[in-house]
């Protein structure tokens, strides 16, 4: 390998090393050089030898001598980085004066919000700031069989996480009467008109490009008809469509529903309305009566830009300019109702909050932090292009913001017991972070801890391990329970560097790890993974939600006094 490429590998290691307690990893190492050299990604198999050979040697360096030749060889790691401006918003918008933009993000209060909401919500909302304009949060609450308030609170709760901030707060079912003289003056200008067609006649009429029998009816009888649908007709024997174009190739103009009744009880408005407006006539509504300028929907939504312009045609009102972005989600994490709501019927996830899923509420409670999601989602840039993005994507910027703010704690799994004789101290204090100042914690000892099974087999008699955080201790005894002697000693190398807790006040907790929901199509029965560990008493004293990165594991979001629940490494 090029000696450069040794050098910057060397560098890479050490660095990581000097920002995790002296020990560095071949993955991370490896993953770090590919970002930097993508040309390597063909020739993994030739390198990882190498990087292993070095990242051993690293590993085997005190830290002190560590820092020491950072400082005599690689000096940039120690300067603190200044910031870098990242790109901010996304490409300018059409037609659109600084001070005159007007954006909206108009959810359905139907499910708990989810990655793709915050996608659509951070897109409108930078573009509103971008060109010093207005942002609108409009609750899009027209359809009283799939909506309730649990799930407007949720969106609520989920958008003040993300940090996102409204100048006008507003629920379309607030304009119901507007909705009401608009669909009346389409039905007195002949552009809409009551069929009362059954469901599959409509639908097949639709598919075979035919006109019905009601789209033959006179305005007078069509005014009469819409009269009824308040007080005579019942659920189903009646809608109203739009006259559109049933030769269309487009499906969507072949006379779309405009108005249909619905005998529900609103989650706000109780019964006062039954007839209500459809998706495509309210959102043509508001976005003109709102003052908006620029409507963003997803790509699912393209082929109605054409009915929302004739709609507004027709009653000749302003009309926005509208965009599409391709939906996001992540791969084996499906965003669809369809398919989660089954999954938490049938037990096998738990919740909307459940650390599996891309809800915010998960991603909240897996320690996801809003920035990353932002910061995600402005690299995507505006597309139309389908994301199914890797979950590895969102981690690398989640790992930006809680590397700085985790506490660094020691945690051991399947606890083997260690003796150790002449141990000079009864506590010792290590710093919580190795880099930021965040204070230390004090750990009160005597000569029975526990290290991993996994650091415990590789251990032979007269070994020589260092004890991250306490000194260097050689093993005289490997077989059943070990045992080892501290020695006083500094600047060794070829050491073993491990974790370790005290037997006397060892915590134990059990740590969540999500994997994938599904692989491929199938749901993945494994995608849960509980594991049980033994960590310091100063868990206990952390708060719940804070951050923790597990010496050698990774990342951790306290979730409870005895659960964690594993963020990423």
């Amino acid at each position: 390998m090029d000696e450069k490429i040794k050098n910057e590998i060397r560098k890479i290691a050490l660095q990581n090393a000097f920002e995790h307690e002296g020990v560095t990893q071949d993955k991370i190492v490896l993953a770090k050089i590919l970002g930097l050299k993508p040309e390597f990604r063909a020739k993994v198999k030739e390198i990882v030898g190498d990087i292993t050979e070095i990242v051993s040697n690293v590993n085997q360096i005190s830290f002190e001598n560590q820092k020491r030749e950072i400082e005599e060889n690689y000096p940039e790691i120690l300067i603190p980085k200044e910031k870098i401006e990242e790109r901010e918003g996304f490409p300018p918008l059409k037609n659109a004066e600084h001070g005159n933009v007007i954006t909206r993000f108009p959810p359905e209060p139907n499910g708990y919000p989810h990655i793709g909401h915050a996608k659509a919500a951070i897109i409108n909302s930078e573009y509103a700031k971008m060109y010093g304009g207005k942002f609108i949060l409009r609750m899009d609450d027209t359809n009283p069989e799939a909506e309730r308030m649990e799930y407007h609170a949720a969106i609520k709760v989920g958008l003040d996480w993300l940090g996102i901030k409204f100048d006008i707060i507003k629920n379309t079912s607030d304009d119901m009467e507007l909705f009401y003289e608009k669909g009346k003056e389409l039905i007195n200008i002949g552009k809409a008109y009551v069929c009362t067609c059954k469901r599959e006649d409509i639908s097949n009429n639709r598919k075979e490009r035919k006109a019905c029998k009601c789209s033959r009816a006179d305005i007078k009888e069509n005014i009469k008809g819409w009269g009824k649908m308040f007080d005579k007709f019942k659920p189903g024997d009646a809608i109203i469509r739009f006259r559109g174009d049933m030769s269309a190739d487009n499906a969507v103009m072949r006379d779309p529903v405009l108005f249909r009744i619905i005998d529900e009880k609103h989650y706000t408005l109780g019964n006062k309305y039954r007839v209500w407006p459809s998706y495509d006539f309210s959102v043509a509504i508001e976005d003109s009566n709102d003052g908006v300028t620029h409507a963003f929907r997803s790509k699912e939504f393209e082929l109605r830009e054409e009915l929302i312009d004739s709609i507004l045609d027709a009653l000749n009102m302003r009309k926005p300019y509208q965009d599409f972005f391709s939906r996001l989600e992540f791969k084996g994490m499906p965003i669809s109702k369809r398919i989660i709501r089954p999954l938490i019927e049938e037990g096998k996830v738990s919740w909307y909050d459940d650390p599996r899923l891309p809800t915010l509420e998960s991603l909240k409670r897996r320690g996801i932090k809003p920035e990353a999601i932002k910061k995600f989602i402005l690299s995507l840039g505006l597309t139309k292009a389908n994301t199914l993005a890797p979950f590895e994507t969102l981690e690398s910027f989640n790992r930006k913001y809680v590397d700085a703010e985790s506490i660094r704690l020691f945690m051991v799994i399947n606890p083997k017991k260690l003796k150790i004789k002449n141990l000079p101290m009864t506590d010792v204090e290590i710093p919580n972070h190795p880099i930021k100042d965040m204070g230390k914690r004090k750990i009160n000892l005597n000569e029975n801890l526990f290290i991993s099974q996994e650091d415990a087999i590789n251990i032979k008699d007269n070994t020589l391990i260092k004890l991250l955080g306490l000194g260097n201790v050689r093993i005289s005894n490997s077989s059943g329970e070990l045992e080892g002697e501290f020695i006083d000693t500094k600047n060794i190398t070829d050491i073993q560097k491990i974790q370790w807790v005290t037997q006397k006040n060892a915590h134990i907790i059990k740590i969540l790890i999500p994997k994938a929901l599904f692989i491929g199509e199938q749901f993945n029965e494994n995608s849960l993974e509980e594991l049980e560990v033994y960590t310091e008493q100063h868990y206990l004293q952390l708060k719940d939600g804070d951050e923790i990165q597990f010496i050698r594991f990774g990342y951790c979001r306290k979730d409870s006094q005895n659960q964690a629940i594993f963020t990423h490494k």
